[in-house]
């Protein structure tokens, strides 16, 4: 059956389950959650849950003050404001002094597409990746969200962690999920083309890879969940086994995902780097799906722009169901 649960969600219940077991972990949230165990929270009178509805700047001043009190906040924020309206707040009380800051960026990319430009966060990669101590995650199912979060619950830090809105396929499973700290995930090893994803484009990434062994084409698939810092290790071993280097992410083309691949097979094994993102320029507005698909982010366009650059021997194509097939 198709996966209805939303990492945020996910994110929530496992932050509500940090504050009952760890009485130092804070929650301090500017966008409504609507869960009935929130509201017993907050009349619980045990203050380690804050409402502080459109307050971000604020939210994460006093998060960075009580991370000087032994605390260990977390700051839940529309990733497009945390990114932008609390961008000082986070580098300068947060992100410069390493305070164990956890900033949580709910509908994140373009999960709130349908409501327009101001909501989309295809920036906020660049911005937090840029400043200083500052980690940045982007889990890519529900079951490695939890994994993540329970993680940043226990150590030292300032992080950000991004997800979006609504459910996204399984790619792992809650007994089994293989996770470790800062470490990419290898979901499939081919010999052709490295596709490097994170967040909700790993299970287009992944699928992509499944449509191209049509054409006889071999991927690698890796989870870069751990954005910064990235695993530069993993990038390196599978990047020099390829002919070509494709970075897949819900993010402009400048200073995320793309760009780090990018620099570190440059410097470590030079071969051709792409990086299959969305453009430099207003997103249209729509659901997640709609936008993936106008970009060739969907499977579909990411196994085509693959194919293609690839430029099979044959060097002809016949498009099938959007598919470059090499006849």
């Amino acid at each position: 059956m198709p996966n209805t649960v939303a990492n945020m969600q996910v994110a929530r219940e496992e932050l509500l389950g940090a504050t009952k077991r760890d009485g130092s972990v804070v929650i301090l949230y500017t966008v409504p959650w609507r869960i009935e165990s929130l509201e017993d929270l907050l009349e619980s009178g045990s203050g380690r849950v804050v409402a502080m509805d459109g307050a971000e700047q604020a939210a994460v001043g006093m998060a960075a003050g009580l991370s000087l009190c032994g605390k260990r906040p977390f700051v839940v924020s529309l990733a497009s404001i945390a990114s932008s309206r609390a961008y000082e707040p986070i580098k300068e009380d947060c992100a410069f002094p390493q305070a164990n800051v956890k900033i949580i960026g709910v509908a994140g990319g373009v999960s709130l597409g349908a409501c327009g430009e101001m909501y989309h966060s295809t920036q906020d990669l660049a911005v937090m990746c840029a400043m200083p101590n500052m980690r940045v995650y982007l889990p890519s199912d529900r079951f490695q969200t939890k994994r993540l979060l329970a993680e940043l619950a226990k150590d030292d830090g300032p992080a950000y962690v991004r997800m979006g809105k609504d459910p996204v396929a399984n790619l792992y499973a809650e007994i089994d999920c293989p996770f470790e700290m800062d470490r990419a995930t290898v979901l499939r090893e081919g010999s052709d083309v490295l596709l490097v994803a994170a967040g909700e484009t790993v299970a287009a990434a992944y699928d992509a890879a499944t449509l191209l062994e049509e054409c006889d084409i071999s991927a690698t698939v890796l989870d870069m969940y751990c954005v910064k810092p990235i695993d530069r290790e993993a990038v390196v071993r599978y990047a020099r086994r390829v002919r070509l280097v494709a970075s897949v992410e819900e993010h402009g083309p400048l200073g995320g995902l793309g760009s780090q691949v990018s620099q570190i097979v440059g410097e470590e094994c030079p071969r051709r780097c792409v990086t299959l993102s969305l453009p430099d320029a207003p997103v249209v507005s729509g659901t997640s799906a709609e936008v993936f698909a106008r970009y060739s982010l969907d499977a579909p366009g990411i196994a085509e722009r693959i194919a293609r650059l690839l430029d099979q021997e044959s060097g002809s194509y016949r498009l099938t169901g959007g598919l470059g097939v090499a006849v």
